[in-house]
């Protein structure tokens, strides 16, 4: 990246941190939700999930690789809604006439979401171990899952980026992030999939959500990871391919919106 772009990418970044200030309660939704179901599943629904994952095994712990990916989801679904406030009140429309790095649009507030993001990843770790929520690896472990979770931010910040932009309202965007929020519930992210019926089952076994949570938890809990590193790490080139792709051309098109 040239000077150029790279300080147009900087001053786009600090536009993103300035919208933190106007509209706190998106980020404030985004820890808030992953943090209630946090709550919600281990004191209401755990004596019940728990007697299910036999003796010794803590369902805090078990839970918390799921909670954590629902955080990710949730910060991308706020950066959907900020991409589509710029291109349907004519933000965007603005930029392309300017003297500025194309490219250095995107960049900011991809930038911005995987900062915001990984802060509230921190933030809900800290009241899971509140909680009870202790993992059993060390520090070399906890940086690779860290390194993990920012690879899995930045696929699915590129993906809510093209919703953003592909979506005509607020609310279509919002709608359209609904599967990054609460996709790790058709996963192992709460229960293990092979106590699901067949057909969900296969679904919860094979969906991007399930290889992730599963490495997660082997980074964190020292449980078996086998292939799934592998295929969570494709799953995150995929998804950053497909959304970057989706993202620029749509960036590229007209942006005014009717």
């Amino acid at each position: 990246m040239s000077t150029y772009a790279l300080t147009d990418a900087t001053t786009m970044l600090h536009r993103d941190f300035q919208h933190l200030r106007r509209y706190p309660l998106m980020t404030i939704s985004g820890i808030g939700t992953p943090t209630v179901f946090l709550l919600l599943f281990n004191y209401v629904l755990g004596g019940a999930v728990s007697a299910g994952l036999g003796a010794g095994v803590s369902y805090v712990n078990y839970l918390v690789p799921g909670i954590l990916m629902m955080t990710v989801g949730s910060g991308c679904a706020a950066t959907a809604i900020g991409v589509n406030m710029d291109m349907t009140e004519g933000v965007v429309a603005r930029f392309r006439v300017m003297a500025i790095s194309r490219g250095s649009v995107l960049t900011g507030r991809v930038v911005g979401s995987l900062i915001r993001t990984l802060l509230s990843v921190l933030l809900v770790v800290g009241v899971a171990v509140v909680i009870g929520f202790r993992p059993t690896t060390g520090p070399a472990q906890w940086l690779l899952a860290y390194g993990f979770l920012a690879l899995v931010t930045l696929a699915l910040t590129w993906l809510a980026i093209a919703f953003g932009m592909a979506a005509k309202t607020v609310a279509g965007a919002n709608s359209s992030t609904l599967l990054l929020q609460f996709g790790p519930f058709i996963s192992s992210g709460f229960v293990p999939a092979s106590t699901m019926p067949v057909g969900v089952r296969w679904f919860a076994e094979n969906q991007p959500f399930t290889s992730m949570i599963e490495t997660l938890r082997g980074l964190l809990l020292g449980t078996p990871i086998g292939k799934s590193a592998i295929i969570a790490i494709a799953w995150c080139v995929v998804i950053a391919l497909v959304g970057y792709l989706w993202a620029r051309a749509a960036y590229n098109r007209d942006p005014i919106r009717y």
